[in-house]
């Protein structure tokens, strides 16, 4: 993004990784803190210049294009404290080029900063890489989840990824366990979701006819059961593969509580009585994780199959599962 003063006339010339968005939407990022309403007025009393000619906000920008920005004030902000900022830190690199980067995030780290968490893991990247242009996010994954996350390096490659994945690419599959068993080895999960606000300011989804269209594949990899599972008053766990056909909120956290089958951990919509059990085999989160990714490179079109090995700590669960339910 390129620096600005809001005291002085700015002429910013348009790169690449900015080219093809519209005016409005540029502004609305360059001149963070502004209003989006005082953003707009300057468009449309044409202090806003688009090479030299008055503009709309709708208008598209491009390369080697010049955007004319006059002096705008802003209350000045308090400076975050120390606490509250970023640090610097890099995440386990799965797969780099100069279109995009993906990484295996960790649990417990949130995607981005907001509702009342001060930083995530796009802003400690930007921290740790100062010289990179542009870094955005393409898809979320939540907090607790684990495993393969995309970022794009270039706008030309976050544009194209995103038009991958309203045509539902690409290929996302999960690795998850689940409190009880699957009525089927492969089931086709079709139910609509439907996001809310719960009773304390989370968000929820829920299955409802008045939500969106979802719908997940999901196939058992292995069932377990026996006495250690029976001691913690557990019947059996089921390890599932999930795979994403739509790429809704919590879907696969919803769709597999729909199935009485919710996830191992799974503060929200899991098991709370099962999820207090299981602590005692030592599973301190939940237990799903973005495991493959399968797509085309949004640049080259060369076919990428991406993965990331299940976190040691939900391994050591496995184990103690294997071991104790053979």
């Amino acid at each position: 993004m390129p620096a600005i003063s809001k005291d002085l006339v700015n002429h910013l010339d348009i790169s690449e990784n900015d080219a093809g968005q519209r005016l409005d939407n540029f502004l609305f990022k360059v001149l963070k803190g502004v209003p989006k309403s005082h953003v707009l007025r300057i468009i449309r009393s044409g202090e806003v210049r688009l090479n030299k000619k008055r503009c709309k906000p709708s208008d598209r920008i491009e390369t080697g294009d010049i955007v004319r920005i006059p002096p705008v004030r802003t209350a000045e902000k308090q400076a975050l404290p120390a606490s509250q900022l970023a640090p610097a830190r890099e995440f386990g690199i799965v797969y780099e080029d100069d279109a995009m980067l993906v990484i295996n995030k960790p649990s417990g780290v949130a995607v981005h900063g907001g509702s009342g968490v001060n930083f995530g893991v796009i802003e400690q990247i930007r921290r740790a890489r100062p010289e990179a242009r542009y870094l955005e996010l393409v898809h979320r994954l939540d907090k607790d989840t684990s495993g393969l996350l995309m970022i794009a390096k270039k706008r030309s490659a976050l544009v194209k990824l995103h038009e991958a994945i309203r045509n539902d690419h690409p290929k996302k599959i999960y690795l998850a366990l689940g409190v009880g068993a699957l009525k089927q080895d492969k089931l086709h999960v079709k139910l609509p979701l439907f996001k809310y606000t719960g009773a304390q300011g989370e968000k929820m989804v829920r299955v409802s006819e008045d939500g969106q269209s979802a719908h997940t594949v999901l196939r058992t990899l292995k069932r377990f059961s026996g006495e250690t599972l029976h001691q913690i008053g557990l019947s059996e766990l089921t390890l599932v593969e999930a795979t994403l056909k739509t790429g809704r909120t919590h879907q696969i956290r919803v769709h597999m509580q729909s199935q009485n089958c919710p996830i191992a951990g799974d503060e929200r919509y899991g098991d709370y009585q099962a999820n207090k059990r299981l602590q005692k085999l030592g599973l301190k989160r939940m237990f799903l994780h973005a495991a493959e990714l399968h797509l085309h490179h949004p640049l080259t079109g060369e076919k990428l199959v991406l993965k990331a090995e299940l976190p040691q700590e939900l391994q050591q669960i496995l184990l103690i599962l294997d071991n104790s339910c053979s």
